[in-house]
């Protein structure tokens, strides 16, 4: 159940009837070093694939660029 993306620990926490969340995650939550380092190595791999895309820009979000000007400080056009 630990390890079901479905059930959060809180959930597996009230099912065993442990009174503390320590003691749920202490005893059922301890997971091999290798899909802590798997999990990881994807986050940063992801993160730097984020940053290497360019920035949306106010057009793309279905914004005018004179209504963002007038939020802004930048007066209307």
């Amino acid at each position: 159940m630990s390890r079901d993306k479905r059930l959060t620990q809180r959930d597996v926490q009230t099912i065993l009837g442990h009174a503390h969340l320590g003691t749920t995650a202490d005893v059922y939550l301890v997971e091999e070093e290798e899909q802590v380092i798997a999990r990881v190595q994807e986050y940063l791999a992801d993160r730097e694939e984020r940053a290497k895309r360019p920035a949306p820009s106010a057009a793309a979000a279905g914004y005018e660029a004179s209504d963002l000007a007038v939020l802004f400080g930048g007066g209307q056009s």
